[in-house]
């Protein structure tokens, strides 16, 4: 199977990419995504392994800021039958669950994150989904050029 690349927003405030990095085994469920689109990502398109750019969005500076990857592929979200979580869902319900999530491992912070102003002047990234106007969803696909791309921006070499 092809490996998929993704790129995960999330304000530091809620959760940061520091964060992840103190949990066990550097790993977290991703979620608390009540997008259907994104759900859809999560869903049908994740799988073990894949990779994901991790970005820390609606602070002053968003920028990618990691390399994560998929270590689990998706099952239910139960914050969504928790009526005390901020990301209850009444109609979601254990027998007929609406909502998934992914298990997400660290795989490095880097040193130099990316910067949305600089994705943003490259022309590379010209029709990356990240940039389109009135995007905001939380799970994104990313291309192959892109993440490589991004990696190199970021000083990393040979990561797949």
């Amino acid at each position: 199977m092809a490996q998929n690349y993704w790129i995960l927003k999330s304000e530091p405030s809620v959760f940061s990419i520091e964060d992840l990095a103190s949990r066990p085994d550097q790993t977290e469920g991703w979620d608390g995504v009540r997008n259907y689109q994104a759900r859809n990502y999560l869903k049908d398109g994740m799988n073990k392994g894949d990779a994901i750019l991790y970005y820390h969005s609606s602070i002053k500076e968003p920028a990618i800021v990691g390399l994560c990857s998929v270590v689990r592929e998706a099952y239910p979200d139960t914050s969504a039958w928790n009526p005390d979580s901020a990301y209850h869902d009444p109609k979601s319900i254990p027998e007929k669950p609406i909502w998934f999530q992914v298990d997400i491992q660290l795989k490095e912070i880097f040193t130099y994150p990316v910067y949305l102003r600089d994705l943003k002047k490259n022309p590379l990234f010209q029709d990356m989904i990240l940039l389109k106007r009135g995007n905001r969803l939380s799970v994104l696909p990313a291309s192959a050029t892109h993440f490589h791309a991004i990696l190199k921006m970021a000083g990393i070499k040979n990561k797949r």
